[in-house]
């Protein structure tokens, strides 16, 4: 019978993810970093498992179609890189393989020599659009039960928490250069 209580305890903690790391006698403000991040890897994790099923594409790959879809004359692989925070070797081989599958075309700047410009081409546009519809559906889904006073007042929480981060950081630099 002991077993049975320890493995639905392990259950439960494995469901619960990073919030099981808080104990009770934590910090609000620790169990609120622990709920937070455990929300956001649940959700990332099952867009993922979505997009994968049902477009057979990585999170990666759909962010990169993502940030080319918004720039529809094509960015810099270094803006690329940049804009999905990642290293410009990641976007040579997700450009490499979007390439071979004709969702994108590598052209050469016309302005530096040493830089490529990468666009969706039109079967990359229609492939994200349809993409872009289910994945926005499953974000309503997911955040189906909160109702929309509490989305936006979460949302305008959450922008004053940046806002304090950012700070924050800003002024460590300048006491820890």
């Amino acid at each position: 019978m002991k077993a049975d209580a320890s493995h639905k305890l392990l259950i439960q903690a494995d469901e619960l993810g990073h919030e099981a790391r808080a104990g009770q006698g934590d910090h609000a403000v620790l169990r609120l970093w622990l709920r937070m991040l455990s929300c956001t890897t649940q959700i990332e994790d099952e867009i993922r498992r979505r997009l994968r099923v049902n477009f057979d594409i990585s999170l990666a790959r759909f962010d990169y179609m993502a940030q080319l879809y918004r720039q529809p004359e094509g960015l810099m692989m270094k803006e690329l890189s940049r804009y999905l925070m990642v290293t410009g070797g990641n976007i040579t081989g997700l450009t490499d393989e979007l390439e071979r599958e004709a969702l994108v075309v590598r052209e050469p700047s016309p302005t530096d020599r040493r830089s490529w410009i990468v666009r969706l081409t039109d079967k990359g546009r229609d492939a994200f659009s349809e993409m872009a519809r289910q994945h926005e559906l499953w974000i309503h889904e997911l955040f189906g039960g909160l109702d929309a006073k509490t989305a936006q007042t979460l949302h305008a929480q959450l922008g004053s928490l940046r806002v304090h981060v950012m700070h924050a950081r800003a002024n460590n630099e300048d006491n820890n250069p």
